[in-house]
């Protein structure tokens, strides 16, 4: 699998024109405020983007963020700006043809941004063990469309949760199907170089990330994707695809489902261009102001990771109600086109 992906990524596909799905995302679903960091980034690294979302979550000033499978290097140097002069970005990818663009251009976005805050490592998301990279040394990781590329998304896991600091937080974008996916489409090398043959059925990625300590998967927007070739949709059948942007913490308070305890939060509306909201996941878009009731497990994400600061918290953890209401199991993504959260990035 790994050769199928590096010969597509790095040989077959020249540009996201190249793309036979819906997967990539176009400009005007970029949220406003990311347009002008877009915009500094040198355009054959934007052509070569291939990802579907762009993985950028707020309150990232001073961060160390990790990117696995950077490919060219488009989101690198988004966040690069995001992390600033004190942080820092470093991307993994295992293409070369990909790496060699984002190498090639480095210079010219240091100018552009006044600083270099950015490193690229070439090897396998799936050894991240072998990189270099210490332990418990980055806030948040993030990929785009990744995952699903990866033969051992257990290896993934691990790697993620041993590279994140307590209270770190991996989020990323990527493909998930409607049901398991059979043996002749997680074969077929253009379906998997699309990102669909590899493709987690949604509630074994939701297994997986609580294996691997990952108790209370958020899923922040979704998308359904189209096969635009139809020879592609012949061969794919009833099978139903979405890109989907998750948010992972790694916090041990975490509990299995969400218990409700009496406890409220109100934003205060200090995040950089979120002054209005603040949207944490699908389910909760924060307002400013305004008290929030939230379960346990949204008090930890808010109050033990850095978006604490940016919080006023009510409540503690003296007396249990029970299950938080409206908790459940059903499939997460909306069967029709869904408004990404104005917290959440294409």
């Amino acid at each position: 699998m790994h050769d199928i992906v590096q010969d597509y990524y790095g040989r077959q596909l020249q540009s996201t024109a190249d793309l036979k799905t819906t997967a990539c995302c176009d400009i005007s679903q970029v949220p406003e405020w990311l347009k002008p960091l877009l915009a500094r980034i040198h355009p054959e690294v934007l052509s070569r983007y291939y990802g579907c979302g762009l993985v950028c979550p707020p309150v990232l000033a001073g961060c160390r963020v990790l990117d696995l499978g950077c490919g060219s290097g488009r989101d690198v140097y988004a966040l690069a700006q995001l992390v600033g002069a004190s942080g820092q970005v470093v991307g993994v990818d295992m293409t070369d043809e990909q790496l060699a663009v984002a190498e090639r251009h480095r210079g010219h976005q240091a100018q552009a941004f006044g600083y270099d805050n950015v490193r690229f490592v070439q090897g396998y998301i799936e050894r991240l063990d072998e990189l270099g990279l210490a332990p418990a040394s980055f806030d948040v990781i993030v990929s785009n469309c990744v995952v699903n590329l990866s033969p051992d998304k257990a290896a993934v896991m691990r790697g993620v949760q041993h590279l994140l600091k307590p209270g770190g937080e991996f989020y990323f974008s990527d493909v998930y199907a409607d049901r398991r996916v059979p043996e002749a489409v997680r074969n077929d090398p253009v379906l998997y170089g699309e990102c669909l043959g590899g493709a987690l059925y949604w509630n074994d990625f939701l297994r997986l990330a609580r294996l691997h300590g990952f108790a209370d998967p958020r899923l922040v927007d979704d998308r359904p994707l189209a096969v635009t070739d139809p020879a592609l949709a012949a061969r794919i059948g009833p099978l139903n695809f979405y890109s989907a942007t998750w948010r992972l913490f790694k916090l041990d308070a975490l509990e299995s489902a969400c218990e409700d305890y009496g406890q409220a939060v109100v934003y205060l509306g200090s995040m950089a261009a979120h002054p209005d909201r603040f949207v944490l996941d699908k389910h909760h878009a924060i307002e400013t102001g305004r008290v929030f009731p939230v379960c346990g497990n949204t008090w930890h994400m808010l109050q033990g990771t850095r978006f604490a600061p940016h919080f006023q918290f009510i409540g503690n953890f003296d007396r249990h109600y029970g299950l938080f209401e409206g908790c459940g199991s059903s499939m997460p993504f909306d069967a029709h086109s869904a408004t990404p959260a104005s917290g959440a990035c294409c």
